[in-house]
């Protein structure tokens, strides 16, 4: 079964009686931790429809690598793969409960005037009202950057230390690009280190972004003569892989004819994909979105543990993402109870930084 498959491409292939079998299984064993028999689920049909029906489905739901048989004679359990597509098209969210929503706000609704003690407050709370472990990552500091510090982790996992001006340390773990090596990690180090001169990372990264918009005005008017007497053409223009192929190249020396214009924009060039580069280094430890769910290998931190996490980011009162907070657990967890309580959590903890930073 390709792992590039979408969630689309597989519900697309799935009719109404397959995708409400598979809906019943996953809820089934996200609520017992049991494999699911086809017997079982037939009681609970829409349609009435017998066991031998029900289990020929969940076959053809193997088979799309949608659920698994931990042992022969067992039911069926969903996959990461199946989990994925249950929480991206299936799954539905619940109302924030009214219990749960009241032992956050009383927890959050302490006087602690420390942030520090803030967060303790909230990792608390969270494992509390979900019964899992909870994830608190503190506000990022925007202070005047010292030094930057690229470590390869993994192929797929990659750490950037920071350290600012002020003493302030911070660690933040992200995906950089695929065949990206070690050496290339150094290399864009030393890059940035040469450029901090107290900025910020969102200052640093606005910088980059200029920089390269200045490298490609420079280029398309170094090249625009060339391309025009047709002794020069575009690969992939526009694309971030272009470059430029100059034509007849020993007519043109013996000519001397643009020969610096040919020189610096092969080094153009490649100062142009170096900064590409190292953006996409800063934007990726920068990002964040709404409420996201990683389940199993998807979540590199966890994976071995065959766990998932639910996290959520929250942001000041400029609306700029600060910190995050979340859930790990089980796979089996009851993702429709827990993303609501992540989503308002996050929102609350915005909301309390926001006012304090206001008085």
């Amino acid at each position: 079964m390709p792992e590039t498959r979408t969630s689309a491409d597989l519900l697309s292939e799935m009719n109404d009686r397959s995708r409400e079998v598979f809906r019943r299984v996953v809820e089934s064993y996200l609520g017992s931790g049991v494999p699911v028999g086809s017997r079982n689920l037939t009681r609970d049909m829409s349609e009435k429809v017998s066991a031998a029906t029900v289990r020929n489905v969940m076959q053809d739901l193997e088979y799309l690598g949608l659920l698994d048989s931990p042992h022969v004679s067992a039911g069926r359990v969903p996959t990461n793969l199946g989990l994925r597509l249950f929480v991206d098209s299936l799954l539905e969210v619940a109302p924030l409960d009214n219990a749960d929503r009241a032992k956050l706000d009383s927890t959050l609704g302490s006087n602690e005037r420390d942030v520090s003690s803030l967060l303790d407050a909230v990792g608390g709370a969270l494992s509390g009202v979900t019964h899992g472990a909870s994830l608190v990552l503190s506000p990022k500091h925007e202070a005047a950057l010292r030094h930057i510090e690229f470590v390869s982790l993994a192929p797929e996992r990659a750490l950037v230390v920071l350290v600012f001006v002020d003493g302030h340390v911070e660690n933040r773990v992200f995906t950089p690009p695929r065949g990206l090596t070690p050496s290339a990690l150094r290399e864009a180090a030393n890059y940035l280190n040469s450029m901090v001169e107290g900025a910020s990372v969102t200052e640093l990264l606005a910088r980059f972004r200029r920089e390269i918009s200045r490298n490609r005005r420079e280029i398309d008017v170094l090249a625009a003569s060339l391309v025009e007497q047709g002794l020069a053409v575009w690969e992939n223009e526009g694309e971030p892989q272009e470059r430029l192929i100059v034509r007849g190249r020993a007519n043109l020396l013996d000519e001397g004819a643009g020969t610096e214009d040919i020189d610096r924009i092969r080094t153009l060039f490649d100062d142009l994909e170096r900064k590409r580069d190292i953006a996409e280094f800063l934007e990726l430890t920068e990002q964040g979105e709404g409420v996201r769910i990683f389940i199993g290998a998807e979540n590199r931190l966890f994976s071995l543990t065959g766990s998932s996490l639910v996290v959520s980011p929250y942001m000041n009162a400029e609306r700029k993402i600060i910190g995050a907070v979340g859930v790990i657990g089980p796979t089996r967890l009851n993702y429709g109870r827990i993303v609501p309580i992540v989503d308002y959590t996050a929102q609350l903890v915005g909301r309390i930084l926001s006012d304090r930073q206001a008085e």
